[in-house]
């Protein structure tokens, strides 16, 4: 095997030196970038050249981007704006203008892939055409009759006339024109060029996702969270009778977790008449109370959640109990019988409407458990039919079918998906007085869910509620938010709306606040006044919200419940009739003022209701007050209460004290007790209720509007302990809740920043805080990770931070107020962009920003007095140590992106964009950033094995740092920040090689990958830049080329060589590019370090960043794309040197070959190897040539190495191209004309073996692929090799969790989203595609990249003709870019590449005609294989070229020597080999080439005065008449044995023609291969062998040599057919023939080797000795002792497998009567079947296979052996007569027979035997039964070189009944020996085949025998022998029983005893029977006779007298 280091030596010597340099610690030194640009201006005009120079001048914009409001009223109330943060109404987005044109945001997906792919042009490919034909021709050709003709050969004039009568293909009108070559190459590179696809990786599998480790998503703009949405919407209510208004409210209740978990909705379903009964207390309804329908949210599913109805009705008079009576004993319908009780009723429902109707009582309730509406329906699709079914019934009805399912776990319960459903509740329950509280609630909902429910052996209140429930809309229109605005869309404010019920999720909500929400709840829930004296008995509680202490001062924030004004200034909770500790369930909602001051309070009335009207009473009577102050020190109070009731009003300034304080002079209830229970929650953005929040933001506000002192808690803040109280403020962060802390995130983190920035002067001091802060920020950010895991992306950054950074986080100013809501960019990303967008920018005239600066100096002065955030964030992270250190490196991306984003803002807000970048940023930033990346690096290389997960963000992380810093900083400094990265990387590889370096070396290659990711990649390379070699290490040697233009395309020669191998100076100037190749080269190295997965992820990251620069609308243009590809021309040379390692794609065997290629169904050979013909394909493994080839892949030892993947080498190999395709075509020729002749073999392997890669493989292969969806099946490997070596690591596993999942989750760690696997399954329902269209689409883009590869191989063949033609090495190389020429021509490929194919081959035979004519028969014979099978396309373009290139041929072959015989003859051979292989041939279309090339020949006018026109058509018509050999052969194409019989015929045919003959049995050896008849396919390799050694005899006298068939001899006997006619009909020298490459030693030898092969497949192992006695001469004579010790070793091998158990073949005879076989009628064969085949498997594979071709009725098998009388048959029938035959030999036969091996081989002679009796039965008594022997010779000697032979002659003996009886006493007689004689013994053998011969059951046998036939003595004396005979076998037989139960005696056991002396007793009970018989002598056999007498009739007994009948 040829390697790059012995035939590269120069090459080799450079790539030493670049990974000398690449492995040692230093990574060369980059160009000084920004020198280097502003020395070399573009000396290019304007235009696509011009942008690959610098970055375009708008790279960076700030986009203002107004803040989505989802409300069309803004959430802050105005006069509440100034004062919060939370107003903000813009984000300032900052964005990389052309970072759409990065993998980092644009990644390359199947989406995006298929997109692209949208339009294609279909490929014509014969494949799929065939297909279609076959499928067409299939029918017709089942019901073919089955005749043969004498010879298969029809007649010439017949094959004349079909010829000339057939239609040619369209001409090629240039054809016959002689051009100049130079001309000829010129049109054709212009033909190739034209209809090209520019994107070659846009046909291939786009990079996988998994690797795309630069992927950036950008973060989800931060919105207020939302769970699942169900809407319910209140249809209608109706009771039984109709009395007065009933009021109803529904919420949400968690049993599990025994929590409320949605505030109420109320809503009012009483008709208008109801309602006006109440018009006095609410005379205008506001719109918002009229909402029937609701929008509630869930974000913790469960099957615990029940939606409950409570029902509430005007106080009255009674208890609950009492009024509802009337509701479950009255009915409307009972009108006539109650109508007075009614009109009473309704009378006092009206009184009390007047008198009481602010006040309300509790009526009833019941609840709906939502797991029954989800599960009961939730299988099915929204869009079902009956989606709104209606479904009624009681609620206990209702229950039992939900019991089922009340263990349904969680996954159940998907609120989003579920089919709506209206219901109808009927049933509800009676709320009682005392059970009114949430826990009794809990009680009742736990208690529903039972079988024996308490509830339903209550008495109903029977009513009828319709509600429909079903999953909310998107975006529902008429929709309230919970602080009633108006959510957007709301196209008409008058329509009733539908309210959004505000959500208090069962667990905690990790979402930032984002929207203004400040709602307070107030829940009383009891109060005691049992101990208070007077009329306290119908109580209600009169809720305020007070300002003041004055009752005017009450404010109206109390939101109105239903048919009501929207806010109250009190609210009443409802009233239990004469109790006097009542409980309640009331919720009252306020909408509170943001600044709440000390004098804000809840104030609390209770008042005694007077039910009945009395005089001088009045309403309501107030009878207690408390209150509780809403502020203390600064915080709101929130939390349950129990409070203490003052009888009498409080007096003033009691709102400052809490009721808790016992005021001097005032009454208390119960002695100052706590008698009254209240809850209070708020829902605010504003209260952070978190001591440790409140505490930090109170001192900053403190510090912000200086107002010291100030009180917090016991302490007094004052300038001198506001810095230490503020830092222990900061460090008690960490101790705060979670969820409060990511609640109010965006404000920590602003007033952190702030901290930052503008430290605070106290006291004319500047107070540093910027340690303190950092700490906190960096404690707080890692403990967010940490415990919010599930809401990560695939990069581990969580998403709250990543959309803090990119929305919110902005620079603060000195002035008080923000600007606007400064929203950032990229998600991991980068600064998003500092350039001015001009369409809407921070400018004076957006009247948006009020505090917009005039001018920027004024900006810069407001800054100056600060510190500048990126500064003090590095300097702070350098200086860290410990804790700190730890959790800014844990979450080092965000301080990264925080500084990135700093840092473009300073750039903007500066005016410092249009600086020179190295004047951007102070030094000292700038070595702290050095020294950053510096200790970071250090980390990642300490620690990578250790913190695996760490140090893989923290890599990731620096590398996006990096890239983002290419945008903003000094580029050149930022390579020095890469080499500063590798130089520590690198160092400690060589420092722990022990552990694991290969994870390190992924490390690298993730960072070198996310680096290359910059969307201005192309610009950082240089591509323009000439390279020079450096004079000196420094970078400035590359300013060498002085101030010429960057676009000098002149590259002098010398500069060639190092543009495609990674020497210094292309890695200095194409800096990012030399890293990556570098890395791709180490990794891909055989004896690297290069695992599975290290190889995926280099070729990967260079697949994706090609992928880029395809799909990079700046890179369309051809001339940039030449620029780009020069950056990856090494690539050229690196896949050359890694050829041994790539998966071998031309090798077809199922191990090594590729899923597609091993599942296409292609039984043409002619996708072997190019330098085999089909024949040898077929036969086994290729020869050895005589010359060596040094086109043949490396052996597959030398890839066991590090072996690629088939998918990486198919990614390899694609990436190549990519290369090949766009590089300048002059730059490769001048490089290729500097390669040697192993180089460019090395080069014509990979075109070979990408040929073979990228070839089409039709519709039924993809069809196939896609049904196993193998697609992931190669990662597994990789998957399981990571897993081993640990090197998986945490961010792989991360992707693998993350990728997909793009529904950002609020729910943290304790995340529980199963339910949403019921989404992703719908949705997958619901994207169903329609695979048939899938599949068309997937067979056109493969088609596409097959043909572009293919034609990218073709362009380069010209360019390797076009340089090596010049050269003297021509003859070398042009014999290889033949070969893959063919070998291109051999595969699927579509009728577009084979136009330009043949062209190239026409002028490359035009070219070079000796290549062909003089020299390697091989090549001309494979390119006439290839020319005729392309003439006998479907595709007609194809043939017109091909028949073309075919007439061209034999012209310039006649041209050379005045005759084509070279041509004629392959063009025969190769016809006769497809003829003989391929049953996808069509000889129709090869009819009309064959027809074309005759005209051609007609139209040539030069030629037409010559011999060669007729010489043509002399062709032609023999060949036509082979195409009818294919006529017959396709007719018998399912029919095995008659193919083989026709091709057989053919061969023999031919027998003339060794050639041809040849041809033929390789045709047939390689059938029988397919059918795994190992033993005939070694035969016709044998009968090949012998043939070439006659003429190899005939040429020449080689004593070595076998003399002919002779020597085959031994072999076996069929070979002497192949002896040679006289050498006056056919002579070896005359030009043409025996000119085939078998034809000579070495193919004689590898026939030899073949037949070897096929015989130790067939288990004949002896066979093998006598091939290797021919063999080993020859190898004796060559003195090859490697050979002979391979050969005695194989012999070895064979002769120890003979002692194997082997079976051989199983024979039958087959008898064919009936006119419908043709010329098979009343043959007989005998057909050789694979060992153990039953008679009746073969009959049923005849039966079925006649049955198909002539009808199921037609054939009928004849079931006995007797002879068929044809006359009895019928005519319409076809009948088959099968019989098993043994081989049968002569006695002298079993001398020498003595093997198993023996009699199995050479076989003739066959026997079957046939019982009968004279009277016409089968079976008589023993006195009658004959039995027939039929014999039966065959032509040939089984094997041979086909599976069944004719029977040429049969003889019948028929035996007597005594002859029946002495066969049948010798084979008991046998066994009983057999048996006896067995070494080791076998007791059970033994004992079995005694019982059989002596045993009671079955003696009445032989002794019957002996009774029948010796009992008396015959009288027909011809019968006295075989009397004698049989008395003489009964004797042997005794004999025999008595050796066997003495040897059975020796080896039984004890327990057997008995047994053995029963066998015994038989015994002897049976030799006295017989002793009579068998003494008693026939006196006439022992006189003595004068002379020996020869018995005159013919018997079995004598079978001496036997005659071998030959055929």
């Amino acid at each position: 095997m040829f390697t790059l280091r012995s035939f590269y030596p120069q090459v080799f010597n450079n790539f030493a030196l670049t990974f000398n340099v690449s492995l040692g610690s230093e990574v060369v030194e980059p160009v000084d970038y920004e020198e280097y640009v502003s020395s070399h201006p573009p000396g290019a005009e304007p235009g696509p050249l011009r942008q690959l120079l610098e970055f375009p001048s708008d790279d960076l914009e700030l986009l203002l981007q107004e803040r989505e409001c989802a409300t069309i009223e803004p959430p802050v109330p105005e006069e509440e704006t100034s004062c919060l943060e939370s107003g903000k109404k813009h984000a300032a987005l900052w964005s990389l203008r052309y970072q759409r044109y990065s993998t980092t945001q644009t990644p390359h997906n199947s989406e995006r892939q298929r997109e692209k792919q949208k339009g294609l042009v279909k490929q014509t490919f014969e494949l799929d055409e065939a297909a279609i034909d076959r499928h067409d021709e299939q029918d017709d050709s089942k019901r073919h009759s089955v005749s043969l003709d004498d010879t298969p050969r029809g007649s010439w004039a017949s094959s004349i006339f079909d010829l000339k009568n057939s239609t040619p293909d369209a001409l090629l009108p240039s054809v016959l024109e002689r051009t100049a070559a130079e001309d000829m190459d010129c049109r054709n590179a212009e033909n190739r060029q034209q209809c090209r696809h520019a994107d070659l990786l846009g046909l291939y599998p786009a990079p996988d996702e998994d690797e795309a480790v630069e992927r950036c998503a950008i973060p989800e703009v931060p919105k207020e969270h939302s769970g699942q949405r169900i809407m319910v919407k209140c249809l209608s209510l109706k009771f039984e009778i109709e009395i007065e208004p009933i009021f109803g409210s529904l919420a949400l209740y968690d049993v599990r977790e025994k929590k409320k978990i949605s505030e109420d909705f109320h809503f009012d379903l009483n008709s208008d008449q109801m309602k006006s009964l109440l018009r006095p207390h609410s005379p205008h309804a506001a719109i918002s109370t009229l909402a029937r329908s609701t929008i509630f949210s869930i974000t913790y599913p469960s099957p615990d959640i029940f939606l409950v109805i409570k029902l509430e009705k005007v106080l009255q008079q009674g208890d609950i109990g009492e009024c509802c009576e009337p509701y479950m004993v009255m009915k409307e319908s009972d009108s006539t019988k109650h109508k007075e009780k009614l009109e009473k009723l309704r009378a006092q429902a009206e009184q009390m409407c007047t008198r009481l109707g602010r006040f309300r009582m509790p009526f009833a309730w019941t609840a709906i458990h939502l797991l029954n509406i989800v599960s009961s329906v939730g299988g099915l699709d929204r869009s079902d039919s009956d989606s709104d079914t209606e479904r009624k019934g009681t609620w206990n009805e209702r229950k039992k079918k939900g019991f089922e399912r009340m263990s349904v776990g969680e996954d159940m319960c998907n609120f989003t998906n579920f089919r709506p459903a209206t219901l109808t509740v009927t049933n509800f329950f009676k709320q009682e007085g005392d059970r009114l509280s949430d826990d009794d609630l809990y009680k009742f909902l736990a208690d529903m869910r039972r079988p024996s429910s308490v509830l339903r052996r209550l008495r109903p209140v029977t009513a009828q509620l319709k509600i429909d429930i079903s999953p909310a809309p998107e975006a529902p229109h008429y929709c309230l938010s919970p602080e009633l605005l108006h959510v957007k869309p709301y196209p008409d404010p008058r329509v009733r709306p539908t309210k959004e019920v505000l959500e208090f999720p069962a667990r905690y909500v990790y979402t930032p606040h984002t929207t203004y929400r400040n709602l307070l709840y107030v829940y009383p829930q009891s109060v005691n006044f049992s101990s208070r004296q007077g009329s306290v008995r119908n109580i209600a509680v009169k809720v305020q919200f007070m300002a003041g202490e004055d009752p005017s001062q009450a404010m109206p924030v109390i939101f109105g419940k239903s048919s009501c004004a929207e806010f109250y200034e009190a609210a009443y909770t409802p009233v239990i009739y004469h109790n006097k500790s009542p409980e309640f369930y009331e919720e009252v909602k306020m909408k509170i003022p943001a600044n709440l001051t000390d004098n804000h309070h809840l104030l609390f009335t209770f008042y005694h209701i007077s039910c009945q009207p009395k005089q001088n009473t009045p309403l309501e009577t107030p009878v207690g007050y408390t209150w509780i102050p809403l502020m203390q020190h600064g915080r709101l109070r929130t939390g349950s209460f129990s409070l203490p009731v003052s009888v009498e009003k409080p007096p003033p300034s009691y709102s400052v004290l809490t009721p808790d304080v016992q005021l001097p002079g005032m009454k208390w209830v119960d002695n100052h007790k706590g008698v009254f229970n209240v809850e209070v929650k708020a829902a605010s953005s504003v209260h952070t209720q978190d001591p440790h929040l409140d505490k930090f933001f109170t001192l900053v506000y403190v510090l912000e509007e200086y107002s010291f002192p100030f009180r917090l808690k016991d302490v007094i803040i004052t300038e001198a302990n506001v810095e230490a109280e503020l830092k222990a403020s900061m460090a008690a962060l960490k101790g705060a809740l979670l969820d409060t802390c990511v609640r109010f995130l965006h404000q920590l983190m602003s007033k952190l920043i702030l901290l930052i920035v503008h430290p605070p002067v106290i006291a004319g001091q500047i107070v540093n805080l910027g340690r303190a802060a950092f700490e906190a920020m960096a404690l707080l950010v890692n403990q967010i990770h940490k415990n919010l895991e599930g809401n990560q992306d695939h990069l581990g950054h969580n998403n709250l931070l990543s959309s803090y950074i990119h929305y919110c986080f902005h620079l603060p100013t000195t002035e008080p107020v923000s600007p606007p809501y400064a929203t950032l960019s990229r998600a991991m990303a980068r600064p998003s962009s500092l350039l001015l967008s001009r369409s809407k920018s921070l400018s004076n005239s957006n009247p948006d920003l009020a505090s917009t600066p005039a001018t920027p100096d004024e900006e810069v002065q407001r800054i100056i007095g600060s510190k500048l955030l990126h500064e003090e964030l590095a300097l702070q992270w350098v200086v860290s140590t410990s804790t700190v250190r730890e959790a800014s490196l844990q979450q080092a991306w965000f301080f990264f992106q925080l500084m990135v984003k700093s840092m473009s803002h300073h750039l903007f807000l500066s005016s410092r964009l249009d600086m020179p970048r190295r004047q951007r940023f102070p030094d000292r930033f700038v070595d702290d950033i050095a020294a950053l990346v510096c200790a970071i690096s250090a980390d990642i290389a300490s620690r990578y094995h250790k913190d695996v997960e760490l140090v893989e963000r923290l890599n990731s992380s620096l590398a996006f740092f990096l890239n983002d810093l290419l945008s903003l900083m000094d580029r050149g400094f930022v390579f020095n920040l890469f080499r500063s990265y590798y130089k520590q990387v690198r160092i400690n590889n060589k420092l722990h090689t022990a552990q694991s370096p290969s994870s390190l070396t992924a490390l690298r290659m993730d960072f070198i990958r996310i680096v290359c990711s910059h969307e201005h990649y192309v610009t950082l390379n240089l591509p323009c830049a000439t390279l020079s070699p450096p004079a000196s290490p420094s970078p400035s040697t590359s300013s060498t080329t002085s101030q010429s233009s960057a676009f000098s395309c002149h590259v002098q020669d010398q500069g060639v060589v190092s543009m495609f191998e990674l020497s210094v100076p292309f890695r200095q100037q194409h800096f990012l590019s030399g890293l990556l190749l570098a890395e791709l080269s180490l990794i891909l190295e055989p004896d690297g370090e290069g695992v599975f997965f290290l190889h995926k992820k280099a070729i990967s990251a260079l697949h994706s960043l090609l992928c880029s620069h395809d799909a990079d609308p700046r890179y369309t243009d051809p001339q940039v794309r030449s620029h780009i590809a020069q950056l990856y021309l090494p690539l050229i040379p690196i896949v050359m040197e890694t050829l041994a390692q790539l998966h071998d794609f031309t090798d077809t065997s199922p191990q090594r070959v590729r899923h597609a290629s091993a599942l296409v169904d292609d039984s043409d050979p002619d996708n072997g190897t190019i330098s085999q013909s089909v024949a040898m394909v077929i036969a086994g493994s290729p020869l050895p040539h005589s010359k060596a080839n040094p086109f043949t892949l490396p052996s597959v030892v030398g890839r066991q190495c590090s072996a690629l993947s088939t998918e990486c080498s198919r990614t390899l190999l694609v990436c190549f191209l990519w290369v090949l395709k766009n590089a300048d075509a002059g730059l490769l020729e001048r490089w290729v004309s500097d390669l040697s002749v192993p180089q460019i073999n090395r080069l014509l392997d990979l075109l070979h073996l990408c040929l073979s890669c990228f070839e089409y493989k039709g519709k039924k292969a993809l069809q196939r692929i896609n049904s196993l969806t193998f697609k992931k099946s190669q990662d597994m490997k990789a998957r399981l090799e990571e897993a081993i070596l640990g090197t998986i690591g945490a961010r792989q596993e991360m992707v693998r969790r993350c990728r997909g999942t793009t529904d950002r989750s609020p729910y943290g760690g304790q995340e529980n989203v199963r339910w949403r696997k019921n989404v992703t399954h719908w949705r997958q329902n619901a994207d169903r595609v329609d695979k048939c269209a899938e599949l068309e689409q997937e067979s056109v883009v493969d088609g596409n990249l097959a043909t572009e590869a293919a034609l990218i191989a073709l362009d380069t063949l010209e360019i390797i003709v076009k340089t090596v033609v010049m050269s003297e090495l021509k003859e070398s190389v042009l014999g290889g870019v033949l070969r893959v020429l063919l070998h291109s021509m051999a595969g699927n490929q579509s009728a577009l590449f084979l136009q330009h194919c043949f062209s190239t081959q026409r002028a490359l035979v035009y070219k070079f005609p000796e290549m062909l004519f003089e020299e390697d028969t091989e090549l001309c014979a494979d390119l006439c294989l290839r020319l005729l099978r392309h003439c006998s396309s479907s595709v007609s373009s194809v043939r017109s070229h091909a028949s073309a290139s075919l007439y061209l041929l034999m012209r310039q072959n006649f041209e050379i020597g005045n005759n084509f015989a070279r041509v004629k003859m392959q063009v025969t051979m190769s016809l006769s080999s497809l003829v003989g292989t391929s049953m996808k041939f069509n000889e129709e279309h090869l009819r009309r080439s064959l027809k074309t090339i005759l005209t051609y020949a007609e139209d040539d006018l030069e030629l037409r005065d010559s011999p060669f026109p007729e010489q043509v058509q002399d062709l032609a018509f023999n060949l036509h008449m082979i195409l009818t050999d294919t006529v017959k052969m396709k007719e018998h194409q399912q029919d095995p044995e008659m193919l083989i019989d026709l091709m057989y015929r053919i061969a023999k045919g031919y027998q003339n023609s060794p050639d041809l003959r040849l041809t033929w049995l390789q045709n047939m050896a390689g059938k029988h291969s397919e059918r795994g008849n190992h033993a005939e396919a070694a035969h016709c390799l044998v009968h090949s062998a012998a043939l070439v050694a006659e003429y190899l005899n005939m040429l020449e006298d080689c004593r070595y040599l076998p003399i002919g068939c002779v020597s085959f001899q031994s072999i076996s006997s069929n070979v002497l057919e192949e002896s040679a006619v006289s050498d006056d009909i056919l002579s070896p020298e005359e030009e043409g023939i025996c000119s085939g490459k078998y034809f000579s030693e070495s193919g004689l030898v590898g026939l030899l080797e073949q037949a070897a092969a096929s015989f130790n497949m067939a288990a004949m192992y002896e066979a093998i000795n006598g091939l290797y006695k021919i063999l080993c001469p020859i190898h004796e004579a060559n003195r090859d002792f490697k050979k002979l010790a391979s050969v005695h070793g194989k012999l070895q091998d064979a002769f120890n497998k003979v002692y194997n158990q082997r079976m051989f073949g199983t024979y039958f005879r087959v008898g064919f009567y009936g006119c419908r076989f043709g010329d098979l009628d009343g043959q007989e064969f005998v057909y050789k079947e694979p060992s153990i085949t039953k008679l009746a498997e073969i009959s049923h594979r005849l039966e079925e296979f006649y049955s198909e071709r002539f009808g199921d009725e037609v054939v009928v098998i004849i079931k006995d052996s007797n002879h068929v009388d044809k006359n009895k048959l019928d005519p319409n029938k076809a009948y088959l007569q099968i019989t098993y035959v043994e081989p049968f030999f002569d006695t002298y036969e079993l001398k020498e027979r003595i093997t198993y091996f023996d009699k199995n081989y050479n076989l003739r002679t066959f026997m079957y035997c046939t019982p009968f009796t004279l009277d016409g039965r089968a079976h008589g008594d023993l006195h009658e039964q004959y039995k027939r022997k039929a014999i039966l010779t065959t032509s040939h000697a089984f094997p041979y070189i086909k599976t069944r032979i004719n029977v040429i002659h049969k003889e019948e003996i028929i035996l007597m009944p005594m002859e029946v009886a002495i066969e049948d006493m010798q084979k008991k007689t046998q066994e009983l020996a057999f048996a006896t004689q067995q070494d080791p013994a076998d007791s059970k053998m033994l004992q079995m085949v005694l019982q059989g011969c002596v045993g009671t059951t079955v003696n009445q046998g032989p002794l019957e025998v002996a009774q029948v036939f010796l009992s008396e003595i015959p009288e027909d004396p011809k019968l006295f022998r075989h009397h004698n005979k049989l008395r003489l076998c009964f004797k042997d037989f005794t004999k025999r029983c008595e050796d066997a139960l003495r040897k059975n005696k020796s080896l039984i056991g004890p327990d057997q005893k008995e047994y053995h002396r029963e066998l015994e007793r038989n015994y002897t009970k049976l030799r006295e029977a017989l002793f009579p018989l068998i003494n008693r002598k026939i006196p006439q056999l022992y006189r003595p006779l004068p002379l020996p007498t020869t018995l005159t009739q013919r018997n079995s007994l004598s079978r001496s007298s036997f005659r071998r009948v030959e055929c």
